[in-house]
């Protein structure tokens, strides 16, 4: 029996979507950040416990911010995919380890979920509707022409 596939542009309109509603999540989380300053999200951090907190407030930032951005666009994914993954990891490692989920009651499901669709779009890629499917196409539009001129 022959597994049904999704057409493309089904995958394509559902990895935008994606990458959209997270790099909106991560800009509603990473701004404030940008906004207070480094020196105050440190303070913050350090409250929290967390080591080293200016260089953990910065590389939330530009986890945040900066892989927020490039979700959105779809530039650089599996880079930004890796950094919002590690990002979650130290918030949740620092701010929501334990058994409840909630993240009403401070458990970890949103940083779960965020860190995990980070990865599986890191992982996948971006789809076509993204600055990194442009330029994948452009490669092979590239390396098809080359093709055909050396035959």
């Amino acid at each position: 029996m022959k597994t049904p596939t999704t057409p493309p542009v089904v995958t394509d309109v559902v990895l935008l979507a994606a990458r959209l509603l997270l790099g909106v999540v991560l800009l509603a989380h990473g701004l404030p950040k940008l906004g207070d300053g480094l020196t105050a999200t440190a303070q913050g951090f350090d409250a929290m416990g967390i080591p080293a907190p200016e260089a953990a407030a910065l590389f939330a930032i530009v986890a945040e911010v900066g892989g927020g951005v490039l979700l959105l666009i779809g530039a650089l994914t599996p880079l930004a995919g890796l950094l919002v993954a590690a990002q979650m990891a130290g918030a949740f490692w620092f701010a929501h380890r334990g058994l409840e989920p909630l993240v009403s009651e401070g458990g970890w499901e949103l940083v779960g979920v965020v860190g995990v669709l980070a990865l599986v779009l890191g992982a996948v890629g971006p789809g076509r509707f993204a600055v990194d499917g442009v330029a994948r196409g452009r490669t092979r539009r590239r390396r098809s022409a080359s093709a055909a001129t050396a035959a």
